[in-house]
């Protein structure tokens, strides 16, 4: 004891000595960066990921429950039915436009035109996901707080309109930092997605600004076409992305929950992502009518396909394996009799009966119970429907990537902008068949089953826009954010809520302003929210009859889309 009681004089003697003499010091964090000091490259490598991770967390949870692509029957209130809550917060969008800013000012500090490029491209890339998803949002104040003054702590809303129009501005000048043949700076295993490819990163940026010039082709359609016809027009000045190789994508290591695929846990619960999301009967039934090799890729058949024989009387269950039935073998099926049927008040179209792939229908009121599963709890083993592939019950997805931007939406928007909007943009059909195969070969499929595939009379080419934006939809499985916006802009593919079982009948239009938001920055807020234009489904979810899910921001206001 005597020893310990030493050691703690000694110490605290330190510690007396160090207040006097090095307060200042001592007030440093020692595991902290110096921003001074700091290379830019290690916050850089941040940003990359969490932006990834923020656009898969999105596009592969809940609004792909909003676009239909996946079910939950399991603690899916925001996903099936749009009951959000509080829960759609941006401040971890803004943490990493924080961490992009500093690297940016690093980079115009040590004049590095590469690092610059890229930090403007990934700017674009979140100030145009917190506007796609709100409207009106902080931009020219935004990322200021450190300098003081109330006009950046609580800073103004800049109109939707403006953030467009800034984001393009930054496009351009990305386009033209990135085009240098020689950087006096490097980025190298920072960069996750492209590995410090300048040339890749500026394919990006002008890719990026098709996205974005179609966006808002309803509103400002003059601007739009130039836009776009500019950047096909003069590939030299401005390349795009071509082909899934030059996607924006990023994979996952899969070491811990922290960079793994969303539906990843440590262990595998009950309550899991993986458990409790399940293909949409809505996606399945357009794979199937297509004939879509690419549902094998997404999801698990069905462990025990479902079949009612009418021939059967009295209550009859029973589960046989490896038969043939109607000329289709099945590994395992669960025949039931009609009588069984009405026993649990069902009748046959409460019944999925396809003998590979089943979806769970939007919005059921218990998911969990559907198509005679036979456990009741919820995110549950229910073998007569389909999971989402095994693949991504792993923490790396079995190789998948989240594709921020890629070749088969490239090709989509070009297409719909020759085909529908009539600009000069290349050849429709070309475009239209190239988007379809870029999508196949991002998911491991060869060129002739793409080829094969738009053979079909169901897909070969129509010009149509709700052709092409179906196809874009389906291609957007596990970045379901942009066929979101798609929908909002043009109504294609036609879906709907469920009336009295979704928060309401039609999907929702934007997320509201969060709480804590509207809590701290209040006026600001009532003021964004005068340029919402209510409808007469403003009054479900949100706050208020203007911050609502089902107000209209400015770049759908006067469109009459998509309901």
């Amino acid at each position: 004891m005597k020893k310990i009681y030493i050691t703690i004089l000694v110490v605290f003697s330190a510690i007396g000595f160090s207040c006097t003499k090095h307060l200042v010091e001592l007030n440093e964090n020692p595991n902290g960066a110096d921003p001074s000091s700091t290379n830019p490259n290690l916050v850089l490598s941040t940003v990359l990921s969490e932006a990834g991770r923020a656009f898969v967390g999105l596009g592969y949870q809940d609004i792909a429950g909003v676009m239909q692509h996946t079910q939950k029957d399991g603690w899916g209130g925001g996903h099936n039915n749009y009951d959000w809550g509080n829960s759609n917060s941006w401040t971890g969008y803004y943490d990493i436009l924080r961490n992009n800013q500093f690297v940016y000012d690093k980079a115009v500090e040590l004049d590095y035109p590469l690092q610059q490029g890229i930090t403007l491209v990934m700017k674009s890339l979140m100030f145009g996901l917190i506007t796609d998803l709100y409207g009106d949002a902080p931009y020219t104040q935004a990322l200021k707080g450190e300098t003081g003054g109330a006009e950046y702590t609580f800073p103004a809303f800049d109109s939707q309109q403006s953030i467009y129009e800034g984001i393009l501005a930054d496009l351009e000048k990305a386009n033209t930092l990135l085009s240098e043949s020689q950087f006096n700076s490097t980025v190298g295993s920072a960069d996750i997605y492209y590995g410090g490819d300048a040339a890749k990163w500026r394919k990006f940026a002008n890719s990026l600004a098709l996205r974005y010039y179609m966006r808002i082709s309803d509103k400002l359609p003059s601007v739009a076409q130039a836009g776009i016809e500019k950047i096909v027009n003069t590939p030299d000045q401005y390349p795009i992305i071509k082909n899934a190789s030059e996607d924006a994508a990023m994979g996952f290591p899969g070491n811990s929950d922290g960079d793994s695929w969303p539906s990843y846990a440590i262990p595998q619960s009950d309550s899991s992502n993986y458990r409790r999301i399940k293909m949409a009967n809505t996606l399945v039934k357009a794979l199937l009518e297509r004939n879509d090799p690419r549902i094998a890729v997404w999801a698990n058949p069905v462990e025990v396909s479902i079949y009612v024989d009418a021939s059967l009387t009295g209550s009859i269950s029973k589960t046989v394996y490896d038969t043939t039935i109607n000329g289709v073998t099945r590994n395992a099926v669960r025949i039931v009799s009609p009588d069984y049927l009405a026993s649990r008040q069902l009748t046959l179209n409460d019944i999925n009966q396809d003998p590979h792939y089943v979806g769970l229908p939007v919005a059921l009121n218990a998911p969990q119970l559907y198509n005679l599963s036979p456990d009741p709890q919820q995110s549950a083993h229910n073998p007569h429907v389909s999971w989402v592939n095994a693949r991504f019950a792993k923490g790396n997805a079995g190789g998948s990537k989240v594709r921020l931007m890629s070749a088969a939406e490239v090709h989509f928007i070009l297409a719909e902008a020759s085909a529908v909007k009539g600009w000069n943009a290349g050849d429709a059909e070309t475009h239209y068949n190239q988007a379809i195969q870029a999508s196949f070969e991002a998911w491991g499929l060869s060129a002739s089953q793409a080829a094969d595939y738009v053979a079909q009379p169901e897909v070969a080419f129509d010009g149509s826009q709700e052709q092409i934006i179906t196809q874009k939809w389906i291609s957007t499985w596990s970045v379901a954010t942009e066929a979101w916006f798609d929908w909002r802009r043009t109504g294609y593919p036609e879906l709907h809520g469920v009336e009295l079982r979704t928060v309401a009948k039609e999907l929702p239009l934007r997320f509201y302003y969060p709480v804590e938001e509207r809590n701290l920055n209040g006026t600001n807020v009532e003021a964004a929210n005068e340029n919402l234009e209510s409808t007469p489904l403003s009054n479900f979810g949100g706050n208020g009859t203007k911050n609502s899910p089902w107000s209209r921001p400015w770049v759908i206001q006067g469109t009459g889309k998509p309901w």
